[in-house]
């Protein structure tokens, strides 16, 4: 732990905490502080103005990051005969119909992602309080219930994530790792924040998004220029 207080107050003095960096400017020293034994994820967290306690002010969605995250995404899909098949062939680790459910309800869930075909609803529906507080549970808005299964398994796979609003209205997000060269994390920063600006609700008033931070696992948070000139910064 004192190698780690250490090494946090030497970054620590490289961010000016009252200053808002352009994203480039944020990447590099951001990449430049994840010196930690491991492959730090690069992190972003964007405070936003919604009280997602209102229907109308919900946040969620997912994003293709054109360099993907860096993780490897473990994808089950519920479907049967053919679209079985296609998810198979696509990829996917775990495929199965009401013998994958009885999997999932003893506790099984090895995965990160869960598509569904549309006829297996039934069947995942009652999965709803295992799957549900995780965020696993497959959803026709977000593409995660949908006849084509290889095209979400290789998106999924391809690095699509998912944001959802917090509580406190907070979105937080993994968006590459430490090892990408700054020009793909800064693309994916772009990406996200145009995918987030994009989601902004109906019932969102005033100023949406307030304040946005990128940090690694191990460095402090570097804050970014954000507002109309956000996603371009």
């Amino acid at each position: 732990m004192p190698q780690t207080s250490k090494r946090m107050t030497v970054a620590a003095k490289t961010v000016d905490r009252d200053k808002n960096y352009a994203i480039d400017e944020a990447v590099k020293i951001v990449k430049g502080n994840a010196k930690a034994k491991f492959d730090e994820t690069i992190e972003i967290a964007v405070n936003l103005g919604v009280d997602p306690r209102h229907a109308d002010q919900m946040v969620r969605g997912m994003v293709t990051l054109p360099n993907g995250t860096g993780k490897k995404v473990r994808v089950a899909v519920f479907a049967k005969g053919a679209k079985a098949d296609a998810a198979k062939a696509a990829g996917a680790d775990l495929v199965g119909a009401e013998d994958l459910a009885a999997k999932v309800q003893e506790g099984s869930m090895d995965f990160d992602r869960c598509i569904a075909t549309p006829d297996m609803m039934g069947v995942v529906g009652k999965l709803g309080k295992v799957l549900g507080p995780r965020g696993l549970m497959p959803n026709p808005k977000l593409g995660t219930v949908t006849q084509d299964v290889e095209a979400a398994v290789k998106a999924a796979k391809g690095g699509q994530i998912e944001f959802r609003v917090e509580k406190a209205g907070v979105v937080h997000a993994g968006i590459g790792k430490a090892s990408f060269s700054e020009t793909q994390i800064a693309e994916n920063v772009r990406a996200f924040l145009d995918a987030l600006n994009r989601a902004k609700p109906s019932g969102a008033k005033g100023v949406y998004m307030k304040k946005a931070t990128l940090s690694s696992t191990m460095g402090p948070g570097v804050k970014l220029v954000i507002g109309s000139g956000a996603p371009s910064a």
